[in-house]
């Protein structure tokens, strides 16, 4: 197909994307569910687990192979956008007076989904059909367990603000513990995709180029930004073109190093300066990202996902055991070590609930690993229905929550005018 054969069916691919992605997130809205839920159901249903399976025709028509790259591509600029906000957003948290319990948390919604989702890829050897041929078992098994112990942190923040619950006590715990978590699967993503090449100095190159990157950023990253947000000099045009260079760039680096494209589109975020002119910029870049890029990206992951290999046994019951392990590791884990840090019951639902979202964070992960050669098509749908299930339950837990205080809550007691007898 040549690029100009190419460029109409690119523009209406998007058209039909963007179009299904409104619908379905009006629809989700009105039970509750954010806009990011809407977008992964949506980019499912336009697969072939829906729309390729009612008309499969239309589905080749709409999505040939040719423009499935130029999905990918310009939905990887929605990502780095959409992570480059979510890192500015990060930044605004002050998180103190939580670091003993944040760190509990962290650490038990990490390491207890690492072991579960492990230990349930090495049980599954033999019996069903989610280990790609020729990489490792461990490879494969710390993979799964990785993607498991991921948190969905952009969502969460959203998710808390939304429901006015910013500045709470599980709010805060929940953001200052997803974060913690998030950066702590990527850097185990790094490591587990190096001992997938085989290669010693694919590791070292991550490993010494994320030190680099921790210095740089440590050091002059707040400053360059700065120079670039509160520069006198600079119109606001030119303001605009350094920093989405400057983003990019970064992009580029943490992608070549292995360390991937939205962990540093993140750092970038982060180390902006808050200022009027920051958050200015920051509403210029994100909306074209978020609205209209993102959703290619998740269209193009649901192009790769069958939910018809559902059909074998073997494959259900994996994936049946994969989200138990999962809601167990997250849910689980993460309240359970809020209670034992003598956090209320409500305060660790909470935590628990919103630590178990893995949306967007989940999906990125699957096509890192895909690319990479680890994950074949039924894991990848498997932690697919991973990512969706534990993502949809936020908001409905989140709410059964909410009603189940209530019931528990005291009946204030009615006062008795004086002089008059109670009976």
């Amino acid at each position: 197909m040549t690029p100009p054969e190419l460029a109409p069916r690119f523009f209406i691919a998007v058209a039909v994307i963007l179009l299904v992605c409104r619908a379905v997130a009006w629809l989700l809205g009105r039970v509750g569910q954010p806009p990011v839920v809407s977008e992964m159901l949506a980019g499912v249903l336009l697969g072939p687990s829906l729309l390729g399976l009612l008309a499969p025709g239309l589905e080749g028509a709409l999505f040939p192979t040719g423009i499935r790259p130029l999905l990918y591509v310009v939905g990887q600029v929605g990502l780095v956008v959409f992570m480059f906000q979510a890192g500015y957003e990060f930044a605004a948290h002050r998180v103190q007076g939580l670091a003993g319990t944040a760190g509990l948390v962290s650490l038990a919604g990490v390491t207890v989904p690492i072991l579960l989702g492990a230990g349930l890829v090495t049980a599954s050897e033999g019996w069903a059909p989610v280990l790609q041929p020729g990489v490792p078992l461990g490879v494969s098994a710390a993979f799964v367990g990785v993607t498991l112990a991921v948190t969905a942190f952009p969502m969460l923040a959203r998710i808390i603000t939304e429901r006015g619950q910013a500045g709470t006590r599980h709010g805060t715990l929940a953001l200052a513990s997803g974060a913690v978590d998030d950066v702590a699967a990527w850097l185990l993503l790094a490591v587990v995709l190096s001992a997938a090449s085989g290669r010693v100095s694919t590791a070292l190159v991550t490993i010494g180029g994320a030190a680099a990157f921790a210095v740089v950023l440590l050091t002059v990253g707040r400053r360059v930004t700065g120079l670039i947000v509160e520069g006198d000099r600079i119109g606001d045009h030119s303001r605009l073109l350094g920093i989405v260079a400057l983003l990019f760039a970064v992009a580029w680096y943490t992608d070549v190093i292995g360390l991937y494209a939205v962990f540093g589109a993140f750092c970038t975020g982060a180390v902006m300066p808050r200022t009027a002119r920051a958050d200015h910029l920051v509403e210029t870049i994100a909306p074209m990202g978020r609205v209209v890029f993102l959703p290619l990206f998740f269209t193009y992951s649901g192009l790769k996902t069958f939910f018809g290999l559902f059909g074998d046994p073997a494959v259900l019951a994996f994936a049946a055991a994969a989200v138990a392990a999962a809601v167990l590791g997250k849910f689980g884990a993460c309240w359970a070590a809020a209670r034992l840090r003598g956090e209320p019951s409500g305060v660790a639902l909470r935590v628990g609930a919103l630590m178990n979202a893995r949306g967007l964070m989940q999906l990125i992960a699957l096509n890192i690993g895909q690319e990479a050669g680890i994950v074949p098509p039924a894991l990848f749908t498997v932690l697919v229905l991973v990512a969706l299930s534990t993502t949809l339950m936020t908001s409905p837990l989140l709410t059964w929550i909410e009603r189940l205080e209530a019931r528990r809550a005291p009946v204030p007691a009615v006062p008795v005018p004086a002089g008059v007898a109670p009976g």
